[in-house]
């Protein structure tokens, strides 16, 4: 989904002195690859058609606890905390700025020149901007004009964290900060709405009360932000709310989390050797987590990923380092990748597979059944089946990015 450039891979020496010596640059980066397909496959896998395939599950096993907890990874919570659903974001943003270090300094290497580079970058996102509206409009009579797509918001951050992109790891965190400082007290300060505020109308709800209810759903300034900006596209109707919560100014702190991404790259294309830059990473994922952790502890800012306050860019971008450096020491260093070349094949088409996954997964499924009929989706009985049909599908989506890596067909924007 957010492979909008092509990173690089680096070679390391061999393990018994990988510690001690700088890696060498060649094509690409696999770890980076493996990364952002595993979380892909989270896509592929479980976020088909039959959305929501864990309800009739749970009913059926409501009193395993275990079983419960494990279900709930597979949907975003209600509105404050985290679950494994909501990393998706976060992660494939974080990498769009990994991705980014790495094919800066190879369009540097051949010749580019600054203003070419950043025309294509300024080209890039519009078209993730344009694409987001699209595959968001595939089942509105008219264009839907909307912001909050992952695709656009990538979009709307991207020529920014371009322009950062030639900066040292100091002034991007810097940037970081002031980012999160400065969308922290937009909404600290904006007036709460009075007493007489129809949560109903806006889709919102009061989930705090103090000074924690600046971030309530749909009672913010991005809320507000939204509904100028839509209400200047063609609607079928006026736009009041986003019933989710989610707006388009998201991609202010959500840039954030590309510049973390972009200062992981920036570690990983440095001259150091491969032990201080994993703990690089890694003593950042550490102070990251620990920092969300205490804004949102303290309740100077809760942890919420549908309006991605700097708590929860914190925590998610903690948790993104941690991921990278994990796959970057097992697949780079120890030159451990075999397990991970069904995410690798995904990740080298994330933008094809996402497209595939909005607009022809439901003609996949109704295919399937056509010619497969109902019994091969309901072996395990009827509560299972919408996670079969999920599943049946997630193959056939791998099954074309296979056939696209064997013949070296990789769809970039």
């Amino acid at each position: 989904m957010s492979e909008i450039v092509t990173p690089m891979r680096q070679v390391v020496a061999p393990a018994s002195d990988a510690s001690q010596r700088p890696a060498t640059v060649s094509p690409r980066l696999a770890s980076i690859d493996a990364y952002r397909g595993a979380v892909m496959l989270l896509l592929v896998f479980f976020d088909g058609p039959r959305w929501a395939w864990w309800e009739p599950i749970h009913e059926a096993h409501y009193d395993a606890t275990w079983l419960t907890a494990l279900l709930a990874q597979f949907d975003h919570v209600e509105w404050s905390g985290l679950a494994l659903w909501d990393m998706i974001q976060p992660s494939f943003m974080f990498l769009v700025g990994t991705s980014l270090a790495f094919s800066v300094a190879a369009r540097r290497r051949r010749g580019q020149s600054s203003q070419g580079m950043l025309r294509h970058a300024v080209v890039r996102a519009v078209l993730l901007i344009l694409l987001g509206v699209f595959l968001r409009s595939a089942e509105s009579p008219i264009t839907n004009w909307r912001f909050d797509d992952v695709v656009s918001q990538i979009g709307l951050g991207y020529a920014p964290l371009f322009l950062l992109s030639g900066a040292a790891n100091g002034t991007l965190l810097l940037a970081v900060a002031g980012i999160l400082a400065a969308y922290w007290a937009l909404f600290a300060l904006w007036p709460l709405p009075s007493s007489t505020y129809d949560w109903q109308a806006a889709a919102g709800q009061a989930y705090y009360d103090g000074f924690a209810a600046h971030w309530n759903k749909n009672a913010n300034p991005a809320l507000y932000f939204d509904q100028w900006l839509m209400n200047l596209f063609p609607r079928t109707e006026p736009f009041v709310a986003n019933a989710g919560g989610y707006h388009t100014l998201n991609f202010v702190p959500s840039l954030a989390t590309m510049l973390l991404g972009l200062v992981a790259g920036n570690v990983l294309l440095s001259d150091a050797p491969t032990r201080r830059k994993i703990g690089r990473l890694a003593i950042a994922g550490v102070v990251c987590l620990a920092l969300g952790w205490g804004l949102d502890a303290t309740g100077a800012c809760p942890s919420v990923k549908r309006i991605w306050t700097p708590s929860f860019t914190l925590l998610s971008g903690g948790l993104c380092f941690l991921a990278l450096t994990a796959f970057f020491a097992v697949i780079d260093v120890a030159g451990r990748r075999r397990w991970a070349f069904p995410a690798i094949v995904v990740g080298r088409n994330s933008i094809a597979v996402y497209c595939l996954l909005h607009l022809a997964a439901g003609w996949i499924l109704t295919t399937l059944h056509r010619h497969l009929g109902e019994t091969p989706f309901t072996v395990l009985g009827p509560a299972y089946q919408p996670l079969l049909d999920n599943l049946a599908v997630g193959a056939v989506l791998w099954l074309a990015c296979y056939w696209m890596y064997r013949r070296g067909i990789f769809l970039r924007l």
